[in-house]
């Protein structure tokens, strides 16, 4: 399976949101995170991240389609966070985010740490970063009664 990373634009900040709320509308559903949750996030909020200046947007094209959209950033010197990534639900289960994550990594070949948080509940995200080398740092949020943030790194 082909897939490749590519900039995204403001002229990509509709599908991408609309792909976003696909994603993420399950579980804004089953944990009711409406503060946090990528699927309550307008598309301005996609628009700010597509034109971050400490990185941004990159859409997910798998054999030239576009699947889903990861965010890099990096705030501080070999630093860089994931958030958010995610992949249309008819693309899901694939083994599309592992082949992402691996290529973001390449991408930026000065990062040392790399960081992202998912929900706790969510054991197959959780299982996915796990199975490709991230760590617990320890650091948890409450979101509410439902839903509970866990840290991740991997140190290159």
């Amino acid at each position: 399976m082909h897939i490749i990373l590519h900039k995204a634009t403001e002229a990509d900040a509709e599908l991408i949101h609309e792909y976003q709320v696909a994603a993420f509308q399950p579980l804004l559903d089953k944990y009711q995170d409406l503060d946090s949750n990528p699927a309550n996030e307008p598309l301005s909020r996609t628009i700010e991240r597509i034109n971050r200046t400490d990185g941004g947007f990159y859409k997910i094209l798998t054999e030239g389609q576009l699947t889903g959209a990861i965010c890099l950033f990096s705030k501080e010197p070999y630093v860089y966070w994931i958030s958010p990534i995610f992949i249309h639900p008819s693309h899901q289960g694939k083994g599309i985010a592992q082949q992402v994550l691996k290529l973001a990594e390449n991408m930026f070949s000065d990062a040392r740490i790399w960081r992202l948080a998912t929900l706790r509940e969510e054991k197959g995200n959780c299982h996915l970063y796990e199975k490709i080398g991230y760590k617990l740092t320890g650091k948890i949020q409450t979101l509410n009664e439902r839903a509970t943030l866990v840290y991740y790194e991997k140190r290159i």
